[in-house]
This record gives structure tokens, C-alpha cells and sequence, in this order.
């Protein structure tokens, strides 16, 4: 691996900032100063430092994005942004998306190489609600939240009753345990409104950091990560 894609992963800087610190002569490799960014290094055996301190480099990440419009929620595409397109630098091959979110749709969408965590999140057995912010055409009704709260059987699917909180007349938010194509759009719409933005806010114990504008992303907590880690144990149906 590449030097400045290593320090980049390991959270130092951006692949143009970590260059800086290499130029400046404040990076080593077991012990020997370098100022070549391309250095290839074995991120397992080499000793890196910067200013004097180790750095590590974690075998998985796990990253909140805050997801934008018009890009979509794949690992590649020929003709359309991804969401993998968004890191600066790239992620390895082996990163991708938990879960899909429509391309019109913003949100939280968790981003790491845990296969493991990923079908414990997603797995249909497993019970992890996600939590979207609703706006609609139309005026909300509470005819169309009882709809809403209640299970709804279309010809091709059936979905679980939602947990709604209208937030204002045009406003609300829906809890759903399931996640299945279009399916908070087709709710609404099964209940005589329309959808016109949707945005995720939660899935599981992990809630969108409102400080982190649409296309950016952090790492997650140590405590989101294991208290993420135990929603996905969940109950089996």
C-alpha cells in the first residue's frame, strides 16, 4: 500500500494533506525518515509514525455518511455517482454501503467492510428499525397514520405497520423494521399522499450527526460501534 493512501485510511488527512506531512519530513518508516508520499509500505510489518507517534491501521472502519441527492447507494457505476465516489481518498475494494437508499434520498448510510455487521443489520430475521424524516404533498391526516401504523397488504407486498410522529402538517417521521424497495414511498402513497423528500435519520442505534453537511462522513464512536454492534444481534423473528 501506497504511503499517503495508508496515513489517509488511518484517519491522518486527506491524500493532499498527508503529502504536506510527508514533505515536511515529519513522517518515518521503521525508524528512517521519508519524503516520498508514494513510498510502498506493509501496512501489517511497517512501524509508521507521525511527529514521533505510531500509527495504526485498522483492519475495518466503520463510517457515517451523510448521504446526498443524485448520487447512488453502489460500490462502482459507469454512468452515475456513487457514494463511494464521496471519499477523499478513495476506500479500499472491499468497502461498501449497508444497505440501500433511493438516489433522491439523504441520510445516514453506514459505510465499512464488516460482511459480518452488515447481514446482521440487514437480515429480514433480525428486527433493526430505521427512521426516516417524511415530507409530503399533501397534508397529513390522522386517517392516514392509522393507515400508515398498520400493516399494508399491496398485490406484490405486504409491509409491517409503521411508528409515526407527525412532526408538522407536512411532516412526519416513520420507524419501519423492515427496509424493503421504495417502501416508505409506496406506504404513502397507498394512504393518498406523495412523498417529495425523504431523508434517513436513524437505523438502529445509530443516528445521523446533524453536523455533518450532506457529502460529508466520520468515523463512528467506539460507543456507536458497539452499541450499533448489539442492535444488530437483535431479536429473530
Amino acid at each position: 500500500m501506497r504511503l499517503d493512501k495508508f496515513l489517509a485510511h488511518a484517519q491522518i488527512g486527506t491524500r493532499s494533506e498527508v503529502k504536506k506531512l510527508v514533505r515536511k519530513k515529519r513522517v518515518t518508516c521503521n525508524g528512517v525518515v521519508t519524503v516520498k508520499s508514494d513510498l510502498e509500505i506493509d501496512a501489517d510489518h511497517d512501524l509508521i509514525m507521525v511527529d514521533g507517534e505510531e500509527v495504526v491501521y485498522e483492519a475495518h472502519l466503520y463510517i457515517m455518511l451523510h448521504k446526498p441527492q443524485d448520487c447512488i447507494c453502489a460500490t462502482a457505476d459507469p454512468d452515475q455517482m456513487t457514494v463511494m465516489d464521496l471519499f477523499d481518498p478513495p476506500l479500499p475494494n472491499d468497502y461498501f454501503p449497508v444497505g440501500r437508499l433511493d438516489k433522491d434520498t439523504t441520510g445516514l448510510v453506514l459505510i465499512c467492510n464488516d460482511g459480518k455487521l452488515a447481514h446482521q443489520l440487514l437480515s429480514p430475521r433480525h428486527h433493526v428499525d430505521k427512521l426516516y424524516e417524511v415530507h409530503t404533498a399533501e397534508a397529513i391526516t390522522s386517517s392516514q397514520v392509522a393507515m400508515l401504523s398498520a400493516d399494508i397488504q399491496l398485490k406484490d407486498v405486504c409491509y409491517r405497520g409503521a411508528k409515526v410522529e407527525v412532526r408538522d402538517t407536512h411532516c412526519m417521521w416513520m420507524r419501519i423494521a423492515e427496509g424493503k424497495f421504495h417502501q416508505v414511498k409506496r406506504m404513502v402513497a397507498h394512504c393518498g399522499n406523495q412523498v417529495v423528500s425523504l431523508k434517513r435519520l436513524a437505523m438502529g442505534s445509530l443516528t445521523l450527526d446533524e453536523t455533518l453537511a450532506e457529502g460529508e462522513y466520520r468515523l463512528l464512536t467506539d460507543e456507536e460501534l458497539a452499541q450499533l454492534r448489539e442492535c444488530g444481534k437483535g431479536k429473530r423473528s
